[in-house]
């Protein structure tokens, strides 16, 4: 009988159950269960739908018993991965205290701002190495502190998103190390929680306890679990790399035969290498470059960028006045739009707030003396070419301060399935660009519980099973020099 392993893969905009089958040396991937994932405006914040959520995972492991019994494959396991940086706060009892709240909360500028008076950026990145970004655990928790301390008075245990859905499957809390080095909280040459800088913001240093490797088994889950979705008392919870990113890197098909670098393309683009110790420079500091834990004991040396977030935030603007248009469509009208007609700074700060964003657009592009987009498709080409263009300028930056060249990029992630910014990433990069697999992050997830329950013997076996079992393609620079001669300065081109 096949055996397979449960992929809880939790995104920004949306979340899957997804079986990850092994039989000899393949891998198969069953979607068993996809649900929508929106966060929720209340007054007191941007908060996540969080019990929603638990019942659509509960939702997806009773269609994934049922599958597995038609199948006749064996359930060996289930983790939980998601997106970085939010948290939850849980009582000694294991209460959930409040709601968690969404990283794109409005809150947390000021509190960056409030908290840097506090700490100057010098120390926080020489310890944490992670680019200062408002969206860090670091900030949020501050911004918690100036508005609602209380909530830290009832708290005695801090936990991140994939460590509360894996306390709500076994009965058992712990603090998973890839998620936790998102945080801006980890000091990153050890490993631990950076206690000084806790202390220094006034948070309580109680409520984080020891972070756990990638790879451990939790135990089972709980009975009342088993017999509600029809699973196995004996399915184990493991922990996978439970930042998103970390699983997508973990199933990279790379191999030792060339140099490469990583582009995992979601919501957020994230950009980077693999190495052995952390990298802290002067250099990777100013380039606003972040350390994060992976597995194997690597770090994760990469920049987050805007990403899809772009494209799905011009389909949400154009569906308010009343033009409800697909990624696919949207992509096709982006290919019939005159190329560079405008290209504005992806990493702009004005991006990352909801709402509005052909207003913004059409804002910077005045200020540049650029055309205006004006239909979906020149607004999609904008949106597109303009994170080709930050892919190129990231890439640049990557190769100098780690004084290395790259001879492959591996896109991974679902973005890989728009082919329009795959070829647009080959001619800003001027590489050849290596696409797939596409559903990276839940292989990586379930592959890592593979190695974990002793299927899998190490990464690189991992991805070279991915590389046999993953139809990938490849993606060369045209040679076009308009590329390699735009430059985005001051938030425009």
């Amino acid at each position: 009988m096949n055996e397979a392993y449960i992929a809880v893969d939790l995104g920004a905009e949306s979340g899957r159950v997804i079986a990850i089958e092994l039989s000899d040396s393949r891998l198969t991937l069953h979607e068993i269960h996809r649900f929508a994932n929106q966060p929720v405006a209340l007054p007191s914040g941007l908060h996540w739908d969080i019990t929603n959520l638990w019942r659509e995972i509960v939702d997806g492991l009773t269609k994934a018993a049922a599958w597995s019994r038609t199948a006749q494959v064996r359930l060996i396991s289930v983790g939980v991965d998601a997106w970085g940086v939010d948290w939850a706060l849980l009582t000694k009892s294991g209460e959930l205290v409040g709601l968690p709240h969404a990283y794109r909360d409005d809150r947390y500028p000021a509190a960056c701002d409030e908290a840097l008076k506090h700490i100057g950026t010098d120390e926080i990145y020489a310890t944490t190495g992670i680019q200062m970004m408002p969206i860090n655990t670091i900030f949020s928790l501050f911004a918690q502190k100036l508005s609602g301390p209380e909530l830290f008075a009832s708290a005695a245990q801090l936990v991140f998103i994939p460590d509360l859905f894996h306390y709500w499957l076994s009965g058992k809390i712990a603090i998973e190390a890839t998620i936790a080095s998102t945080s801006q909280l980890i000091d990153v040459h050890h490993g631990a929680w950076a206690t000084t800088l806790i202390s220094r913001l006034g948070l309580p240093n109680q409520i984080f306890s020891p972070t756990r490797e990638p790879g451990t088994v939790l135990g089972s889950i709980r009975p009342a679990l088993a017999q509600a979705t029809g699973l196995s008392a004996e399915l184990k919870v493991v922990l996978p790399p439970s930042h998103d990113t970390a699983s997508a890197v973990a199933a990279v098909p790379a191999t030792a035969a060339k140099s490469w670098c990583f582009l995992s393309s979601g919501t957020w683009s994230l950009l980077g290498a693999e190495i052995s110790s952390p990298c802290v420079s002067a250099a990777a500091q100013q380039a606003m470059f972040t350390n994060e834990l992976g597995i194997g004991g690597k770090i994760r040396f990469l920049k987050n960028i805007a990403g899809l977030w772009l494209i799905q935030e011009l389909r949400r603007d154009l569906a308010v006045d009343g033009q409800h248009l697909d990624y696919a469509e949207l992509t096709r009208l982006a290919g019939e739009a005159r190329a560079f007609g405008s290209v504005v700074d992806a990493a702009d700060p004005i991006f990352q707030a909801t709402g509005g964003i052909r207003a913004k657009i059409i804002a910077i592009c005045r200020r540049s003396a650029q055309a205006i987009p004006e239909s979906p498709g020149e607004f999609a080409r904008c949106c597109l070419e303009s994170l080709a263009v930050a892919y190129r300028k990231t890439f640049r930056k990557l190769c100098q301060v780690l004084s290395q060249e790259f001879e492959i990029v591996h896109i991974v992630g679902g973005g890989g399935q728009n082919k329009l910014l795959c070829q647009m990433a080959a001619d800003a990069l001027d590489r050849g660009v290596v696409v797939g697999p596409m559903e990276a992050t839940a292989i990586g997830n379930g592959l890592v519980q593979a190695m974990a329950t002793g299927r899998i013997a190490d990464l690189v076996q991992l991805r070279k099973l991915v590389a046999a079992s993953v139809e990938l393609e490849t993606f060369q620079p045209s040679g076009d020099p308009r590329w390699q001669q735009l430059e985005v300065v001051s938030g425009s081109l």
